[in-house]
Order: C-alpha cells, then sequence, then structure tokens
C-alpha cells in the first residue's frame, strides 16, 4: 500500500504532471492528479539505538537520514515529541497501532555503533498501516571523518524502497566558488556533498576558471582555464589534482563535457573566428570536428546511450537546441519557442532535456522532451542559468543570480514538476554546478 503511494507520485513526476494529496487510508493509498500539490508522507524516525561507542553520530546519523528525506519535498518527519511508541532495542517488535495512531505512513528505526575508527549505521523500514517491513534491514559503515556517507547512504534505500526511484542523497557536485567585486571576480573549483557540506578545494582562484565537468565515474574534472589569458580546456585527475591541457592545437576551446563511457569528449574550439564542435579520444588526444558552420556550437552534451548529441548553436539566428548524432552529421532543432535557449544538458533517465532559456527579460531553467514537445519552465527569475541533473534525473541543480546588492551566484535546486525549490546550504558565493554520480 505504501508502496503503490510513492509509486503513484513517481509516476506524476515521470509525466511532469502534479499530484494532489493521498486519500482514504482504509484502502489503498493513491494519487490524484489535480491542483498541483503533493502532500508530504508523514514519516517518524523512532530514536536509533546506541550499540557502543555512538556518541554525537547517533543524534548526527539520525538528523541527517531525515533532513535528506524532508528536503526532497516528497516527506513529512513527525516530531519525536508526538510519538507513543519507545523502544528499548533495534531488534524490539513494531507497535503498529501506536505508529498508526500518529498517522505515520512510513516508520524507520536504526541503530549506530563506532568500532574500530568506522561508523556503522543500519536501519529498518516499515510500512505502517500494511504492518509489515518494507525490504530487509540494511547496514552501511564508513570512516568516523566520512560519517555523512553511511547516513546519505541509509537514506537512499528509504527513498529508493518508498518512490521506486533511484537514489541521488550519496552523491558529490562540483562548483565554483566566486569571490570580490562584480567586474573582478576570483574563481576556484571545489566539489561537495550534495547538500553543500564536506568542501573539499581542487584549485586556487588565480586563474579564473569555469564549469567543471565529472567523467561518468567522478575520478575526473574536465573545465575552461584562463590561466593562459584565453580559455582552454582542461582535464584535472580529482585524487592527485594532476592537470594537463586538452590537445596543443591553436584557438580556444571551451564547454567540455565527458562521453557517459568515459572515452570521448566533446568541447566547443574556435578558430578563425568560428566555433565548431570537436570530438577528442580522452586516451590518445586524437579528435575530429564535429561540425562545420559559420555558427557558433557550443555546450555539447551526450545522450546517456552516448549515440546522440544535445548542442547550443546560433545557426538559425537565435541560440537554439539542436541533436545530431554522436559522430557528427545533420543535426535538427528541438526548441522553438520565443527568445535564446542555451546550455543544455541530457537527463541521465534519456528522457528530457534541461536547459536555460531567455525570454522577455526573464530567465528560466527549463525541461523538455528529446523530441522539443512538453517544453515546461521550472524555473523564473532575473537570471537562473546552467543546469545540471541528480544522478536519478529527477532533481536539477542551477545557478542564480538575484538582483541589486553585490549580484552574488548562489546554487539552487528543483524538482522537475517545478516544485520544492531549495538553496544549496553552502557558504559565501557558488556558480556552474555539476552534479556527479552515485559514490561507490
Amino acid at each position: 500500500m505504501l508502496r503503490n503511494f510513492l509509486l503513484t507520485s513517481a509516476m506524476a513526476l515521470a509525466g511532469l504532471g502534479m499530484a494532489a494529496p493521498a486519500t482514504a487510508q482504509d484502502g489503498p493509498l493513491r494519487i490524484e492528479i489535480t491542483d498541483g500539490v503533493i502532500e508530504p508522507m508523514p514519516f517518524a524516525i523512532a530514536t536509533f539505538h546506541d550499540e557502543g561507542g555512538a556518541g554525537d553520530y547517533l543524534r548526527q546519523v539520525q538528523a541527517l537520514i531525515a533532513a535528506d528525506l524532508t528536503g526532497t519535498g516528497l516527506f513529512r518527519e513527525i516530531p519525536a515529541n508526538a510519538h507513543i511508541a519507545r523502544r528499548d532495542s533495534f531488534e524490539a517488535p513494531v507497535s503498529y497501532e501506536d505508529w498508526k495512531a500518529i498517522n505515520a505512513q512510513a516508520l524507520i528505526t536504526g541503530a549506530v555503533r563506532v568500532q574500530g575508527g568506522r561508523v556503522i549505521v543500519k536501519f529498518r523500514l516499515f510500512d505502517v498501516f500494511a504492518g509489515q517491513p518494507l525490504g530487509d534491514g540494511m547496514q552501511f559503515e564508513a570512516g568516523t571523518g566520512n560519517w555523512r556517507r553511511a547516513a546519505h547512504k541509509a537514506a537512499d534505500q528509504v527513498y529508493a524502497r518508498l518512490t521506486g526511484e533511484g537514489p541521488y542523497f550519496d552523491s558529490r557536485v562540483a562548483f565554483v566558488q566566486e569571490s570580490g567585486p562584480k567586474d573582478a571576480r576570483r574563481k576556484r573549483i571545489g566539489v561537495m556533498d550534495y547538500d553543500g557540506a564536506n568542501t573539499k578545494w581542487l584549485t586556487d582562484d588565480s586563474a579564473l576558471v569555469l564549469a567543471p565537468r565529472f567523467s561518468p565515474d567522478g575520478s575526473r574534472l574536465l573545465y575552461t582555464s584562463y590561466a593562459s589569458g584565453f580559455p582552454k580546456a582542461m582535464l584535472m585527475d580529482v585524487n592527485t589534482l594532476a592537470v594537463r591541457s586538452l590537445g596543443q592545437q591553436p584557438g580556444m576551446s571551451f564547454s567540455p563535457r565527458f562521453s557517459p563511457d568515459g572515452r570521448w569528449i566533446v568541447y566547443s574550439l574556435e578558430q578563425g573566428g568560428n566555433t565548431d564542435i570537436y570530438q577528442m579520444d580522452a586516451a590518445t588526444g586524437a579528435q575530429r570536428a564535429l561540425t562545420n558552420a559559420p555558427s557558433i556550437e557550443t555546450s555539447p552534451s551526450y545522450s546517456p546511450d552516448g549515440r546522440q548529441i544535445v548542442f547550443e548553436s546560433d545557426r538559425s539566428g537565435t541560440p537554439q537546441l539542436y541533436i545530431m548524432a554522436a559522430s557528427g552529421g545533420e543535426p535538427r532543432r528541438i526548441s522553438f519557442g520565443e527568445g535564446r535557449y542555451g546550455t543544455p544538458v541530457w537527463s541521465p533517465r534519456g528522457d528530457l532535456i534541461a536547459f536555460t532559456r531567455q525570454v522577455s527579460g526573464k530567465f528560466h531553467i527549463g525541461v523538455m522532451r528529446i523530441d522539443g514537445s512538453e517544453e515546461k519552465m521550472l524555473t523564473q527569475s532575473f537570471l537562473d542559468e546552467g543546469p545540471t541533473w541528480a544522478p536519478n534525473g529527477r532533481v536539477v541543480m542551477f545557478t542564480r543570480v538575484t538582483p541589486g546588492g553585490d549580484g552574488q551566484p548562489r546554487l539552487h535546486s528543483v524538482d522537475i514538476t517545478g516544485r520544492n525549490m531549495r538553496p544549496v546550504q553552502i557558504s559565501g558565493a557558488a556558480s556552474d554546478p555539476d552534479w556527479g554520480p552515485l559514490l561507490p
């Protein structure tokens, strides 16, 4: 019953539809597509048990699991002071009637212990109204300095079981930190947890850097550097921080991105006043042009199967979105609305393309089907740009700049229905996010 409730919700998300509150607790739970509001599912987390040396990790792990789930906008935590049942141990039986009395539809139980420098987190998930567990219990562990990963993994499993969707909490985001006045920005690349925690700096701010892009396994990073005075596509090893430029050809190179298998890199190369899209073998450096037109072609992004590339081009007179075969060839236009389209990126599910659209003095983050149909604007602002997809293809992160003041950019996220707009909790100005893969 509980699974059916959220699966129906997920189907509404997949269809870019909107959902209304669940009703009829006496029968199968379901969502009715009506007025564009999804009533968050009420869930409870029974106080986790300390199974040895957990200390502050006990509270921190439980709080992070709750924060991951409520942050989706699909779930609402019932506070602990409303709980009736009190559990003596992780193995204690569940008093379903007590949890049903406070309208909890899902119940999470858990325990934490610290042993040998490791934080071990285990949990179970229950469907309260059906009176049964949802799947087997699971256990995750991480070093004490990286305890958040164990909590994220537990939350990912709860989310996946309740929605039928892929997880995304245990992932990282590459971004550009910005400092200084608007006319003299200093920028450096960092990586962080999806929720803004655990920032690690990969470059200093001695040279302008833009648009970091993860490899499919998260071990490498592409970006654009102005260290030479001109834009140049660069490749970094995330672990060693070793950096090399892409190719030795003259001209400005920028907007690089990996293919889904990591074998190829596509990027824009400007030569003689003309900008085309090139493809490079990531291992050998061999390259070839994929486009050859007297226009600007940029921002290429592969489809998840690696067979097609979406990109931005002004060949029609204004920047629009086009799709071509990954081997090149004649592209087809997919954007036909008013204004300018740019920064397209293919969803990891393969069903949608996210983009930036500028029309009537406003900027939007939007999504459309890969044939250009069902275009939907998710945001509207003074300046929204540069979308990137969560690993499960259900949430988009982007850069927002508000008018007035110092015009500092901030990172925000929104789901594909346009609901649950949230700022990313990171200190200072930030831009150019790229959501990496799930961590192993």
